[in-house]
């Protein structure tokens, strides 16, 4: 089975193979540079998951497989200030697609405040605390709940449920 990912973030590869060892065992796990198609740092569900959606289908049809992955995370302005956002799609080539989405934390106000100024998280997050290339590691969540947590197992929860339509058909049927 071939499993095409669109990024070659080494945090999203580990992701996608830590759930597909329990799904398919036997899984080639591919790779793929594809764009988002949206703002390096998108702000809003809609936007992030649009990004996920977008890398899905890129690396499916760059790689061909059973599955294209897409991850993208982002940014949410809520009533209670600015919040980590993430989205996961799975693609099917009869167009089958799932989606999973969460990892929401309070940013601390100084990244709130940068963000609003169009700042990317990553970049603020590495300068904030001294870490190098969070993005490509435990990132933002990873940081701030001080490694009970971090971006890789986040991913590979939303990759989890973004396979539900895949994992239990007989509850989704033919959806689009």
């Amino acid at each position: 089975m071939i499993v095409a990912v669109g990024s070659t973030n080494c945090v999203k590869i580990q992701a996608t193979q830590a759930v597909f060892e329990q799904v398919a065992p036997d899984a080639t796990i591919i790779p793929v540079e594809v764009s988002s198609g949206v703002s390096p740092q998108p702000w809003g569900d809609e936007e992030t998951r649009a990004g996920a959606c977008n890398r899905a289908r890129a690396a499916l049809l760059s790689v061909g497989g059973v599955y294209g992955v897409g991850f993208e995370g982002g940014v949410i302005k809520t009533e209670l200030g600015v919040m980590t956002c993430a989205w996961c799609a799975v693609i099917n080539p009869a167009g089958t697609l799932g989606i999973g989405g969460g990892v929401h934390t309070l940013l601390p106000p100084a990244a709130q405040e940068r963000l609003l100024g169009g700042e990317e998280l990553g970049d603020i997050m590495d300068e904030l605390t001294g870490v190098t290339d969070s993005k490509r590691g435990i990132g933002a969540v990873g940081i701030l709940t001080d490694k009970l947590t971090n971006r890789e197992s986040a991913y590979a929860q939303i990759l989890a449920l973004a396979l539900a339509p895949f994992r239990r058909p007989d509850l989704y049927g033919n959806i689009p």
